[in-house]
C-alpha cells in the first residue's frame, strides 16, 4: 500500500490540504469534474503488485498457518537476534533437488515451503514454480540460536561480533545428506540439508565465535553437537518419525544414493549476517568481495 501510495499520491494528504485552504483552489466547472471523474487513474506498475523478489506468491492461497512460532514470548523493547550464513541454491542443483522434493511431498503432504505458508505439494504441480519458489529464496545456516535481546545490547553485540568473525578464509561447504530435524517444543518438523563433511571445520569454529559472544551477554549458547543445516521445508507437529522413513526410502532410490561422499550441492563461502528485528548487519563478507 505504501508503494501504491507513492506512485499515485496519498489521498489522505491532499484532502488536508484541502481543509486547510480552501479558498485558495480554484472551483473547477461541472464539465471538469465529470471528466476527472471518468477518467480512472491508470493501472499500478506490475512491479508493485508482484516484486522481483516475491517469488510470485500471489499466485499461491495461503493457508493460514504460520510457519513459525515464537520460542519466546514477545516483550515490547526486546528485538529477536538470529546470526546465519546466508545460503543460496545454485540453479545446477535445483532440478534434482525439486524433483526430491516432489516425491517426499507425495508421500507427507502437510509439508509446507519454509517461511511461507504455501503447501509444498501446490508447488509441485509446476516444475518451474517448484524450483523458483521453494529453492529460489534464501535459506540461513544458523550460527546462534534466535535468541531475545535488549535495545541497549545490540551495539555491542554487533562490535563483538564483527571483531571474532571478521577475518574468514574462503572455503566450500558440500550440503551431503537429507536429514529431519524437529525443533525444541516439537511443534515443528523440518526436511533439512545438512553439512556433514565440506565446511564443517569451519562452521563449528564459527559457531564457537559467536558462542563466545553469547555468553560475555548473558545469552544462552547453541547447541554442544551442532549440526549446520538449511531447512527447505516444514510440517505441523512432530511427524520426525514418518518423515525420516521417506527420506531414507527417497534417498535410496535417488541419484544421491546414501553416500555422504555424495554431494546433493555445494556453495561457496559468502559472509555472515546478523538479523536484528527487521534490521541487518553484515558481519563479515565473503572472502571474494
Amino acid at each position: 500500500m505504501q508503494a501504491l501510495r507513492a506512485t499515485y499520491g496519498d489521498g489522505s494528504s491532499d484532502s488536508d490540504s484541502e481543509a486547510t485552504t480552501p479558498s485558495t483552489r480554484p472551483t473547477k466547472s461541472k464539465s471538469q469534474t465529470e471528466e476527472t471523474l471518468s477518467s480512472p487513474l491508470p493501472p499500478p506498475p506490475l512491479s508493485l503488485l508482484d516484486p522481483p523478489n516475491s517469488l510470485g506468491l500471489l499466485d499461491y492461497p495461503q493457508t493460514g498457518q504460520p510457519s513459525r512460532i515464537r520460542s519466546f514470548p514477545h516483550v515490547e523493547g526486546n528485538y529477536a537476534l538470529h546470526v546465519y550464513i546466508p545460503v543460496y541454491i545454485p540453479s545446477t542443483s535445483k532440478k534434482e533437488m525439486g524433483q526430491f522434493l516432489k516425491r517426499v511431498s507425495s508421500f507427507v503432504p502437510s509439508l509446507h515451503v519454509v517461511d511461507i505458508d504455501v503447501p509444498l505439494s501446490t508447488l509441485c504441480k509446476e516444475e518451474h514454480n517448484l524450483e523458483q519458489v521453494a529453492l529460489g529464496r534464501e535459506f540461513h545456516i544458523s550460527l546462534g540460536r534466535t535468541v531475545p535481546i535488549r535495545v541497549h545490547q545490540i551495539d555491542s553485540i554487533v562490535t563483538m561480533l564483527r571483531q571474532k568473525l571478521q577475518f574468514q578464509k574462503r572455503y566450500w561447504i558440500d550440503f551431503n545428506k537429507w536429514e529431519v530435524f524437529v525443533n525444541d517444543d516439537q511443534t515443528r518438523t523440518f526436511l533439512s540439508l545438512e553439512v556433514v563433511t565440506g565446511g564443517l571445520a569451519e562452521i563449528t569454529k564459527q559457531i564457537l565465535a559467536v558462542n563466545e559472544v553469547y555468553k560475555l551477554h548473558n545469552l544462552p549458547e547453541f547447541y554442544k553437537d551442532p549440526r549446520p543445516h538449511i531447512s527447505l521445508a516444514w510440517a505441523l507437529g512432530d511427524l520426525s518419525g514418518s518423515l525420516k522413513r521417506v527420506v531414507e526410502e527417497e534417498t535410496k532410490s535417488s541419484s544421491f544414493g546414501g553416500s555422504l561422499q555424495n554431494r546433493i550441492c555445494t556453495i561457496k563461502f559468502g559472509g555472515i549476517e546478523c538479523k536484528i528485528g527487521i534490521k541487518t548487519y553484515k558481519i563479515c563478507k565473503s572472502p571474494d568481495q
